[in-house]
């Protein structure tokens, strides 16, 4: 039998290393290549054709939630497993729309993340247990979405792009890298967003980017 194709998408290189360690003591996988950046991922999907990519939510230049939306255009039979740090679940149903196969948290990499990649593999699809009953929980609660017209003054562009980043997984420190501003103008901007619209926390300031249309558009 062939082994599974693995590409492992991640801008750690210590992380990557760590996956290629665990993946490659397993006898029906093999680590096909690694990519560090979104756009580097597409190129080596293009060139590798792996059958499963493993892939980050937070990369530098295109995130992986955008890398994900052309992959699944542009190679449809590689089949996606987020492998991420962020536990929410207004991310698990932006990355389930575009169409991953699975989602599974870094934390439990060593336990989750070869039964993940073997449902995948095998037409399933795999998330991570407490996420998946998050999911059906808001959904059967089914909360109002934050609408753009609470929370008082509208936001400015700048603060539109920090939100943006903000709500696909970004630290401060790659917000102020990408937007060429310091850590501490970042979190005045996110003080500010937070205020003008009323929100509480990163889940509150994912499901208002989402709700707004605010991840569908693409890096520069």
């Amino acid at each position: 039998m062939e082994p599974i194709r693995i590409l492992v998408a991640d801008d750690h290189a210590i992380v990557r290393s760590g996956l290629r360690v665990l993946l490659e003591s397993m006898p029906d996988i093999e680590v096909a290549g690694e990519a560090g950046t979104g756009e580097e991922t597409i190129r080596q999907v293009a060139s590798l054709r792996p059958d499963i990519l493993l892939l980050d939510i937070a990369m530098p230049g295109m995130n992986g939630l955008e890398a994900a939306r052309l992959i699944r255009d542009q190679a449809p039979q590689v089949r996606i497993i987020v492998l991420t740090m962020y536990d929410d679940e207004a991310y698990l149903r932006q990355f389930l729309e575009v169409g991953v196969a699975g989602y599974v948290l870094k934390r439990a990499a060593d336990t989750e993340l070869i039964d993940a990649i073997r449902a995948v593999h095998r037409g399933e699809s795999f998330i991570y247990p407490s996420l998946t009953g998050r999911l059906i929980d808001s959904y059967l609660k089914r909360p109002a979405a934050p609408d753009a017209s609470e929370g008082g003054a509208e936001l400015s562009a700048r603060e539109t792009e920090v939100l943006r980043l903000v709500a696909l997984g970004n630290t401060s420190q790659q917000i102020a890298d990408q937007l060429y501003i310091s850590i501490n103008t970042v979190e005045t901007h996110r003080a500010h967003i937070m205020e003008k619209l009323g929100l509480r926390g990163r889940a509150q300031l994912v499901r208002y980017a989402i709700a707004n249309g605010l991840l569908s558009g693409s890096s520069d």
